[in-house]
């Protein structure tokens, strides 16, 4: 398996407690003879690359997928939360990627860093992204003091959850709650400062820069990241993409993972088709194979899938 670690800086290095920069590992090839389509798929706060598992047994076969592993992983230091700006880790971790990143998958708390690096990379970005659960409200008059005392008061049912997908019923109810606030202790004060700052941030997103298709997946169940946060990403986009889960909580390709691969190969086919399906987008000025750069980054069709604005909390 190969493997890369970005630049060293604010991040770079290795603390007591775990790593403290971005380390990327090849995690499988594409086929032989098909042009490639480099994916780096990045986890949330206090999760690990494991949670893509299933989605790589559905990935297509000219996907060659990469994963990213964050300084806020579960095995990461929690010191890097005292000095550091997450998207910069992001950034350095598309920098790590052998010929570039074709498309950024990120998870949850990552989500909104991950787009604050695409904007800024201008013509460096990837050819397209997928977010899911995201965090992201529209205006800063959305966040009230109530959204404080929820995710300060209920964090640890998060990183529960987290449990609960990853383990299954290998941990008993009351062990998966110990371990949770076990994990909560270890993030720490300044750990949840950057989830939730990153949140209140995220009204201040520059999404008119965000001219890329951005495939926003969420689940009708998710207790964490509100339903409604995606529909509003999803429409403040130029490019946006909405596919709503039901049945589905904070961990769609987990959750969803057959449903979840046919959503990303939807977007993959309209973003990098292959010569058998559009013979005439090969020459057009737009196009250009994987890893290399568009004429024009603005996506010819922006669409946004019609999906009903669920409850929260219900």
């Amino acid at each position: 398996m190969s493997e890369a670690r970005s630049g060293s800086g604010a991040g770079g290095g290795l603390g007591a407690g775990g790593r403290r920069a971005a380390v990327v590992r090849l995690r499988r090839e594409a086929r032989v003879g098909l042009l490639p389509v480099r994916v780096i798929v990045l986890h949330g706060l206090a999760g690990s690359a494991s949670v893509w598992h299933a989605y790589e047994q559905h990935a297509l076969e000219r996907v060659e997928l990469w994963e990213g592993t964050l300084p806020w992983s579960a095995e990461g230091d929690p010191d890097w939360s005292l000095r550091d700006d997450p998207s910069d880790h992001v950034e350095r971790a598309l920098d790590a990627v052998p010929g570039g990143v074709d498309v950024l998958v990120a998870h949850s708390f990552t989500a909104g860093p991950a787009l604050e690096a695409i904007a800024r990379r201008g013509s460096r970005a990837p050819r397209a992204a997928v977010v899911v659960a995201p965090f992201h409200r529209r205006s800063p008059a959305d966040f009230s003091w109530d959204d404080a005392t929820y995710y300060l008061g209920g964090f640890h049912r998060i990183l529960e959850e987290g449990l609960r997908i990853s383990a299954g019923d290998r941990l008993s109810p009351q062990l998966r709650a110990a371990m949770a606030l076990r994990v909560r202790d270890r993030i720490g004060p300044y750990g949840w400062q950057q989830f939730f700052g990153a949140y209140l941030r995220s009204p201040f997103l520059d999404v008119a820069a965000l001219r890329l298709p951005v495939l926003v997946v969420a689940g009708a169940q998710d207790f964490a990241a509100p339903p409604e946060d995606a529909v509003a990403l999803a429409a403040a986009l130029p490019g946006g993409r909405l596919r709503l889960f039901d049945d589905c909580g904070h961990f769609a390709m987990a959750e969803q993972p057959r449903r979840f691969a046919d959503a990303v190969h939807a977007l993959l086919s309209e973003v990098f088709p292959e010569p058998s399906e559009s013979p005439a987008h090969a020459g057009s000025p737009g196009h250009r194979a994987p890893s290399g750069r568009p004429a024009d980054r603005a996506p010819s069709d922006v669409s946004l899938l019609p999906i009903p604005t669920p409850t929260h909390r219900s």
